[in-house]
Order: structure tokens, then C-alpha cells, then sequence
């Protein structure tokens, strides 16, 4: 008897399971799309993906922008809302809290929805997954071979970093393009040193406007041409016997600007009248007030908020006090659109039983009070509202005031503005990272990132609604609010750098490791430089050999 071949039993088995298979019916091709679309809405997420591999008639209805627009908002905008406080006794519907195509609540986030198709739910929903579990790709941008002298400034908005300091001038790049330059402008020979940075808060995909602080008091307005690629000087203010520009803040058309003798000045421009043009000079501006502060420390930072018919102008700083170190406080000036001021207003998170290091001797601080013990689980004490060291980070955008320590922790404040009162709540400690902290940037939904001076170690937090609930303090004392940043594949940023990913994914990658993977001299250092979009975040790091580079991590 003839043997037969391996390979024809094989074949056997193949057209018996074709047959097998033309047997079963194809229910579900059968359905109309609608019908799916409907069947696919009730599987979770890994599902969904899995149901993408199976044809291109599945890849293309389980990448429906509906139904990730659904998840995306299931996931992160109905908790937000949930967390916000107060929110159930606002009046708001039930309702309104669950997804509808047409009826949801999107909160600060419909502009998503206003872009219509524009949107990529199903990227939009990846984004926000890897911000919440810390996973993200790390590249690098060699910025400069020798050091700063003063350290260079950054800031980022909408996808745009933006770089100053002494040697190069004024730089930007997109974060979208990685290592590609937008536009570069030296300062002019004769200039001081940059002292301060700030970018226009609103939004424009066009032109973002830069307001550039010197060490002489002087400060320049310039304007980027985001599709033209150039920078344009608006307008140079001439320098000041008040001292350097140490910060500085820009809702054009109004400029704040501290200097380090403790003058806060706001101006007004006036807007051109001939808009066709784009390098058109600006007006000198308006000095609307200047006030003197005797107690105002760095670190600190402005902030400009417009409103309807007034204009809010808040300072945020450390503040020295006795007995318990340091702690932070808000003075905030309400002005009318024309520049009059209707109130100066201040506070601090000073607890009754301290006073502050600056204070009038005719009008002494009252007697304090006996302490109480707090009950156990109670996160707002009074130990958290003093900072015994000196911060080394401040970052406030309202309501939230973020300052890092030394110590390895931060402390998160929130500030509350009405007409009738300004007030710092007491300060609640956040734990999470192994060594001194250098930075910390805080964004206006409660997201933040903070690094460690070495800047092996970034941490994500979700500070949105602070810790008036009790999840919310649970989440608190369980650890919970913070991820550590941990990259994917690191990549290259020359070809001579590329390197196996093999050995980091065996042991576990984590930042140090990543960065150590990559090339990046782990024991570089960073200066608090931070800045972050919806997608990525930027840090300036500097070697100990001088050179600089951005360090960008990337959660699409």
C-alpha cells in the first residue's frame, strides 16, 4: 500500500474545514450596517479592536467615529462631571450626564464636537488612554551644545514650543513635526539677557503672539506666522530702573509684568487699525496700574483672566512666615476693560496659629488658638498648608495652585474667586515621587506633570475637582492620583543612536531606562522647564556636559 505525503493529509484537512466552515452561516454579514453598528456599541473596548482584524467590512464599521465618540465620552467625560463638586446640586439633569449624540454635556471639551468630522474619536480615546496608564514614546531635540547663561526659557501652546535665551534668541518648533524648526530670530546685539517668557493664552492657529522680559527691564512683543514660518517684532518696550522682568503674563491685549523689585505692571495695547497687515508695528501701550508689593517671593507667577465686562490680574507666590517655613498666597486686582481699578484683593493659606514673616507691627497678628487634633483620614491640616522649605515650583491656573518641594512632594491648593471673597483653601499634600522635585505645571482642567531634578522621573496627575469628596480623598490616600510616565519605544534622534528595544522591554521599561536606552545621559538635570498639550509633553533637560535638548513624550 502506498503511503500517502504529509502535505496531501494536510490539504485534506483544509477543504474538510472549507467545508465545515461553508456550512455554518454568515449571520452577521448578513445584518445591515446600522444593525451592526448597534451589536458592536455593547463590546468593550479590547473587543472592538479585535473585531477590526477580523475583514475590512469590520475594520471599517468598528472604527466608527460614533461609536468611539460614545466611549471616549463614557470614559472620560461623564467621570469628570461626576467629580466636579457640586455638580448634583447645580440643577443640571440626570440626564444630560449620560451619552447622547445631541443632548450630552461635554463640559470644556465640545470643542471635539464642534469640529465635527475633523475629530478622530477612536485617536482622541487612545490619547487619553495612554495619559491615564503613563505610556508614551520618548524622542529627543538637541536644542544647544553649550550651556545658557541665564538658563533658557520655554513655553508650549497649541503644538508650539517656544524657546529663549541668550545665545540663540527667540525659537520655535511644533511638537506635531518633532525636530523641525518653525522660525528662529536672534535678539538684537545690544540686548539684555531674557528674563521672562510668555505666549498668548488664546487660542489661534495662525499667529501666537510672545511677550519676551529682559534682565534691563525691557520687554518685546513679537508675533509667530505659524504658516509662514517667521517671527515678527511688534513692538520693544525700553528698559526699566525697576530691574529685570521676572515674570510675566500675555491675553493680548493686556501684558502683566513683575519685575525683581516687586513692581507689578499691567498694560493695555491698542490693537492696529490697519489689520491687513501682518508686520505692522504696535502703539506704545497704556500703562493701566503699577503696584508695589513688599511681600511677594519667588517663586511666582502671573496670571490674566478676561471676563465680560472686567479684567482679573492675579500674582501668585511663596511666602515666608514664622514657626512653619513657607507657604503661598494670591493677591488678585479686578479692573474694568478700560484699566480702572475696582478692587486689589489678597489672601494666603496661612493657618491662624502662624503669621507671616512681613507684617505690620501696628497691627499685630491675634492671639492663636489652641490646636485640635484632626480626626484620622482628615487630608486638610494645618501641617499641609506650611511648606517648611523653600518651594522650588510654583504654577497656578485657576483654580488650581500647584507647588512643588524639595522634598520629594507636592501640595495642591484651590483658589476660590467670587465678587465677594477670595479665599485659598487649605493645601493637601501629594506623594508619589523618589526624589526632589524641580518643576511642576498645572492646566486648567486639574491635569498636571511634575519632574524630578534629575529628570529620570515625570509623574502625571488628575487633580480635577480637588478633594472635597470622599473618592476623591480616598483616591488621595491610596495613591491614586498620579501615573508614573513610562515610555514604549524610544526613538532615536539620528540614526548613529539606534538602539535595541529588546533588553528594555525584558526588564520592564521604565523612564530612566528609556532614556538610558536612548542615549540620554540619565544624570542629566532639569530646571522645572515643563510644558504640555492634549498630546504630549516637553521638558528641557541639560547634561552636565552643557548641552541642552527638549525631551518630547509623545501619548499618540
Amino acid at each position: 500500500m502506498v503511503k500517502r505525503r504529509a502535505s496531501d493529509a494536510l490539504e485534506d484537512e483544509e477543504r474538510s474545514i472549507k467545508r465545515l466552515q461553508q456550512n455554518k452561516p454568515d449571520r452577521l454579514s448578513r445584518l445591515s450596517h446600522e444593525l451592526t453598528l448597534r451589536v458592536l456599541s455593547f463590546l468593550p473596548v479590547p473587543d472592538l479592536i479585535t473585531c477590526q482584524s477580523v475583514s475590512q467590512h469590520f475594520h471599517r464599521l468598528a472604527g466608527d467615529s460614533q461609536l468611539w465618540k460614545a466611549l471616549y465620552y463614557n470614559r472620560f467625560v461623564r467621570p469628570r462631571a461626576s467629580r466636579i463638586p457640586g455638580i448634583n446640586e447645580s440643577g443640571v439633569p440626570a440626564e444630560s450626564l449620560w451619552y447622547s449624540s445631541k443632548l450630552s454635556r461635554w463640559l470644556d471639551e465640545d470643542n471635539l464636537v464642534r469640529r465635527g468630522k475633523e475629530t478622530n474619536w477612536k485617536r482622541q480615546y487612545k490619547t487619553r488612554h495612554n495619559w491615564t496608564k503613563g505610556t508614551c514614546g520618548v524622542s529627543e531635540v538637541p536644542v544647544s551644545p553649550e550651556p545658557s547663561v541665564p538658563p533658557t526659557l520655554l513655553q508650549m501652546h497649541d503644538g508650539i514650543i517656544v524657546m529663549a535665551d541668550n545665545l540663540h534668541g527667540l525659537r520655535a518648533w511644533s511638537s506635531q513635526s518633532g525636530r523641525d524648526m518653525l522660525a528662529t530670530m536672534t535678539f538684537p546685539a545690544k540686548a539684555s539677557p531674557p528674563s521672562a517668557l510668555t505666549v498668548d493664552s488664546a487660542p489661534s492657529s495662525s499667529t501666537v503672539t510672545i511677550a519676551v522680559g529682559f534682565q534691563d527691564g525691557s520687554f518685546t512683543i513679537y508675533d509667530l506666522h505659524v504658516f509662514q514660518c517667521r517671527f515678527v517684532s511688534r513692538y520693544s518696550h525700553e528698559p526699566s530702573s525697576n530691574g529685570l522682568v521676572s515674570a510675566a503674563a500675555l491675553s493680548f491685549p493686556y501684558l502683566a509684568t513683575m519685575t525683581a523689585s516687586q513692581l507689578l505692571s499691567f498694560y493695555k495695547f491698542t490693537p492696529t487699525e490697519d489689520e491687513a497687515s501682518e508686520d505692522t508695528n504696535l502703539e506704545p501701550p497704556r500703562l493701566l496700574q503699577s503696584l508695589h508689593s513688599r511681600t511677594v517671593w519667588p517663586p511666582l507667577t502671573l496670571s490674566i483672566r478676561p471676563q465680560t465686562d472686567t479684567v482679573l490680574v492675579s500674582i501668585a507666590y511663596s511666602l515666608p512666615t514664622y514657626l512653619s517655613g513657607w507657604t503661598v498666597g494670591i493677591q488678585e486686582m479686578r479692573l474694568t476693560l478700560d484699566g480702572t481699578l475696582i478692587e486689589s484683593r489678597l489672601t494666603s493659606a496661612i493657618d491662624q496659629n502662624y503669621r507671616p514673616l512681613t507684617f505690620n507691627a501696628s497691627n499685630p497678628p491675634p492671639t492663636p488658638t489652641p490646636q485640635t487634633i484632626p480626626p484620622f483620614g482628615h487630608f486638610n491640616t494645618s501641617e499641609a498648608n506650611q511648606i517648611h522649605s523653600k518651594p522650588t515650583s510654583l504654577s497656578y491656573s485657576h483654580p488650581y495652585l500647584l507647588v512643588s518641594h524639595p522634598d520629594n512632594t507636592l501640595t495642591l491648593y484651590l483658589v476660590s474667586s467670587t465678587t465677594d471673597s477670595l479665599k485659598i483653601s487649605p493645601g493637601n499634600r501629594l506623594w508619589g515621587h523618589t526624589s526632589s522635585v524641580s518643576g511642576a505645571h498645572v492646566g486648567g482642567r486639574g491635569k498636571a506633570v511634575s519632574v524630578s531634578t534629575r529628570g529620570d522621573e515625570l509623574r502625571v496627575w488628575e487633580l480635577e475637582g480637588g478633594f472635597a469628596s470622599a473618592s476623591a480623598r480616598r483616591r488621595l490616600a491610596a495613591g491614586e492620583l498620579s501615573v508614573q510616565l513610562r515610555p514604549e519605544k524610544p526613538s532615536s534622534s539620528s540614526p548613529e543612536e539606534d538602539t535595541s528595544t529588546s533588553l528594555s522591554k525584558a526588564r520592564g521599561i521604565g523612564l530612566g531606562a528609556a532614556l538610558k536606552d536612548k542615549g540620554i545621559d540619565e544624570t542629566s538635570m532639569t530646571r522645572g522647564f515643563i510644558g504640555f498639550d492634549d498630546e504630549k509633553v516637553v521638558v528641557l533637560r541639560e547634561r552636565h556636559c552643557g548641552n541642552q535638548a527638549l525631551v518630547i513624550y509623545d501619548f499618540t
